[in-house]
């Protein structure tokens, strides 16, 4: 690795809401996720850095990850400067993204991710407490 790989890195982890997690991606790419739950993900290869912001949807019996592509920087094309300032908008933008679908829930009052809602404003969890609620 060089020089401004572990500077990138080092940046987007800062960037990221806490807590941030680091993994091992395909084809050599390190995939960085922040938030709880998580609102951006990013993947990072040796010459790109993409920004996604987290999504997951219901197929049939689970809960599956979907991020949506915000943008991408081609790192190794752009001053350093400019490319830390790309990809603080995008994380930004992913990040605000992610949080406007949120709601808070009517019976429990925390602020819930929208694959998490039963309805418009209730939880999971909260509407399995409810009489007469039917999954």
């Amino acid at each position: 690795m060089n020089e401004g790989f572990e500077q990138l890195m080092a940046f987007i982890g800062s960037q990221l809401p806490e807590p941030v997690e680091e993994s091992d991606g395909a084809a050599g790419e390190i995939v960085f996720s922040g938030g709880d739950p998580v609102e951006v993900v990013v993947h990072l290869t040796a010459s790109t850095v993409v920004v996604f912001e987290f999504a997951r949807e219901w197929t049939t019996d689970s809960l599956v990850a979907r991020p949506r592509r915000v943008g991408s920087v081609k790192w190794g094309r752009l001053p350093e400067t400019d490319t830390m300032n790309a990809l603080s908008a995008l994380i930004k933008g992913a990040r605000e993204s992610r949080r406007a679908k949120f709601r808070v829930c009517r019976s429990c009052g925390r602020n819930t991710p929208p694959e998490l809602l039963y309805a418009a404003d209730m939880c999971v969890p909260c509407a399995g407490d409810e009489p007469g609620t039917v999954h």
